[in-house]
């Protein structure tokens, strides 16, 4: 049986197609989980890292052989020096042994919660692992162990879906179309894109798979549809993310199968809105302008798909940080805390859409403490990822030099009004199709396993 994946930044889902039709995989209630998993064990931060007496031993050996190769060379060097190298290796083998043992352990799988859920967990153990949209990396300059840590992380949600698939179809799930972008967030330009396809191909083998293929999800939104098209017609097809903006040029509907002219893509998508919003409308309440605590902190603490800047927030000292500020921000460290700040950002997002303001609780932060968010902040905060959404869409206007018949609009930010104007605005002489936001990539996905 071959299924249809949308692997998300935000929200994952999958489907397959039985007897002519697009069955959705349920998980739980749902059709869509929240791409987020919680490891209730916990794996050691580097900042753990203790002498043992048998590390001692083995710091202590080390430093007689290099004092011995020292000599033996004709050189005398300071005990120091030799302590910090030989201090170096045994910190590094250490780390290397903690990040394995939680990769190849069975417990690790059994215990993972997923989704929503997985925050709610996480908010109450106070402890263990959440990683959040692991996609957002997979595209980045990955050390070694990091990127089999995130190699890790997406085959546990990949076998997630293909066993949660496998229960409810009642057949060996083995085989899967997963959707991917026409450019993945990167930091290493378009090799990013082939390590990021490479991750998920291994961890899709590791979970279980024994076959898988890709397709760029504005063409998997185009076969959907194309499916619900009566009337062949030439279509843009625009699929806005939690990562990234695609958008694809289609011959759709009628009876000939879909023809996909061309695809543009943008690694920009509303996680890009949520850390503007934050950094704009929540990051003042801990200093963010006004302190001396430095900008990079605050981009530090929003940026909660990052694992190494989560890091490295929570290694910041605020001790001796003026009031209110330097409070606030060790409470924004302890566990849990950013994710929790994350999600009041998304939530007021959704919420001024539509309203006019929002106001946000932060209790968790210090009692009494919210903020109140008006819809002119979100504008600003959207204000860059229109600017790039509105050049990707006036570059596919000039390649195509005409507006199409029709422009389908999908994804889980097209439900956003202002960016339904964006698209609309784009092609003047078209007609604006709003799609299933959650299902258009992952319905034509499922079409595209079937074929």
């Amino acid at each position: 049986m071959k299924i249809g994946i949308d692997f998300g930044t935000s929200n994952s889902a999958a489907a397959a197609v039985v007897d002519g039709r697009v069955v959705p995989i349920q998980f739980g209630q749902a059709e869509q989980f929240r791409t987020t998993v919680y490891f209730p064990e916990v794996m050691r931060d580097p900042n753990d890292f203790e002498l043992t007496p048998a590390l001692e031993h083995e710091l202590a050996r080390l430093i007689d052989a290099a004092a011995r190769d020292a000599r033996a060379a004709g050189q005398e060097r300071a005990h120091d020096a030799l302590r910090r190298e030989a201090l170096r290796v045994v910190r590094r083998q250490w780390m290397e042994e903690q990040m394995r043992a939680p990769l190849t352990s069975t417990k690790l799988l059994q215990n993972a919660v997923y989704g929503d859920e997985a925050l709610e967990a996480y908010f109450e153990e106070n402890e263990g692992n959440l990683v959040q949209s692991p996609k957002s990396m997979l595209g980045y300059n990955l050390h070694p162990r990091a990127r089999q840590t995130i190699t890790g992380i997406a085959t546990h949600i990949l076998e997630h879906i293909r066993l949660t698939a496998s229960r409810q179809l009642d057949r060996p799930v083995r085989t899967a179309t997963l959707g991917r972008p026409v450019q993945f967030r990167s930091s290493i330009g378009a090799a990013g894109n082939d390590q990021a396809l490479e991750i998920l191909h291994s961890a899709a083998i590791a979970a279980g798979f024994d076959d898988v293929d890709f397709l760029e999800e504005p063409a998997a939104a185009a076969m959907h549809y194309h499916a619900e098209s009566a009337e062949e017609h030439e279509a843009i097809v625009v699929d806005i993310g939690g990562g990234t903006t695609d958008v694809a040029h289609a011959r759709v509907g009628g009876q000939h199968a879909p023809k996909i002219h061309r695809a543009w893509g943008i690694a920009r998508g509303g996680t890009d809105i949520d850390l503007a919003l934050s950094l704009g409308a929540y990051m003042p309440l801990f200093g963010r302008g006004v302190s001396r605590v430095p900008a990079h902190h605050y981009v530090e603490a929003a940026m909660v798909q990052d694992m190494t800047r989560q890091r490295d927030f929570r290694q910041h000292s605020y001790r001796d940080a003026e009031a209110p500020w330097g409070k606030r921000l060790q409470a924004l460290q302890d566990t849990g805390n950013t994710a929790r700040l994350y999600r009041e950002v998304e939530q007021c997002k959704i919420a001024l859409s539509s309203a006019v303001a929002h106001e946000s609780a932060l209790d968790f932060i210090e009692r009494g403490m919210a903020v109140q968010v008006e819809r002119a902040r979100l504008e600003a905060a959207a204000g860059n990822y229109l600017a790039e959404l509105t050049t990707l869409l006036e570059q596919v206007r000039a390649d195509i030099g005409h507006d199409p018949a029709a422009v389908f609009l999908t994804g889980g930010m097209s439900r956003a009004g202002y960016l339904q104007d964006a698209v609309a605005a784009a092609f003047p002489g078209a007609t604006l199709i709003r799609g299933n936001p959650s299902f258009g990539v992952v319905h034509g996905l499922a079409w595209a396993a079937a074929s």
